[in-house]
Formats: structure tokens, sequence, C-alpha cells
């Protein structure tokens, strides 16, 4: 765009704008951002050997709307209940749309066997701790720990993650 301008004409190659809000998502994900005690609520796994984590959520139902599917979720992953506060972030990738939530969330986690988790552990992680914790989505992980110190954004961040190292360092 700048090069058409400083040139009176189109760029040659110019590359196709591709709007991630522009196309049908195949995927639409509500995720629970919950913090207690400076510690957030993350969904454990391993594979390979090597321990990885979710924030907790899945996918929204046909009807259901995004709220009603974070607390769902929140419910059958950890047995935990709770009320939205605010949309914190948006997150595009490949075909998915994810949005995630602040929730504020009572109760105790449930039993392992009582939860539809996918055989991942509730954990709770220190929030200081989630830039070096291999969370997935990755950026979004460094700025809740950036939001919990500063404050959470006025409006949802717009978050294209393409980070699949989840050993990578923080470097926003």
């Amino acid at each position: 765009m700048l090069r058409s301008w400083a040139t009176d004409g189109p760029a040659p190659g110019a590359a196709a704008w591709d709007d991630p809000a522009a196309a049908e998502p195949v995927r639409v994900r509500a995720g629970a951002v919950v913090i207690r005690d400076e510690h957030m609520l993350l969904i454990g796994f391993e594979e390979d050997g090597q321990p990885y984590y979710e924030i907790p959520g899945g996918g929204v139902e046909d009807g259901e709307t995004l709220h009603a599917a974070v607390i769902r979720e929140l419910r059958e992953e950890s047995g935990l209940h709770g009320d939205v506060v605010a949309e914190v972030a948006r997150v595009w990738k490949d075909d998915r749309r994810e949005h995630y939530f602040l929730v504020r969330a009572g109760g105790e986690i449930g039993a392992r066997a009582e939860l539809d988790n996918h055989g991942g552990t509730p954990t709770w992680i220190p929030v200081t701790q989630l830039p070096t914790t291999p969370v997935w989505p990755r950026r979004l992980a460094w700025r809740i720990a950036h939001w919990h110190a500063t404050g959470l954004p006025v409006r949802p961040a717009e978050l294209a993650d393409s980070i699949n190292d989840l050993q990578a360092p923080c470097t926003w």
C-alpha cells in the first residue's frame, strides 16, 4: 500500500490481504482465564515425556453463546463454577477463532474421573511463571502475566498466534 502511494501506481506482486475475521471459522472456542491467589488455572498434559498446558475451554456448541460456552467448559474440565467478568482476548489461528474471558470462579477442582478434559489435569500455575511455562496459546500466556501486573486491556486483545514451539522464550 505504501509503495503504491509513493510510486503513483500499484506495487508489483503485492500480497493479497488475508483478514482472519472475514472467513467463516471452522471452529470457535471459548476459554476461561481463572486466577486465584496469584495462580492461573491450566489443564496439564504430557506429550513425548514433555509437559504442556492449555487454558481451560473448548468448542462453542450450536445455539450456545460464548459466555455460556466458557462457563460450561470450565465446569466440565475443572469442576469449578463461575461468572464471566470480561473478554480479554481473541486469538486467530488458521481457521479457528478463540475467545478468552476472565472468569471469577468458585468451588474446588473436581475428581479426575468426573472431569471431561481429554485426560488432562487441572493445575494452578503461578502467574509470574506463565512466560516460561509451555502454555498454548503462547502469546496469550505472555500477555496474561503482563496484564496481571499492569491491568487488563480496555478492549479484547486481537492476537494471531503462529507460535507452535511452546518452549519459545517470551519475545512479545
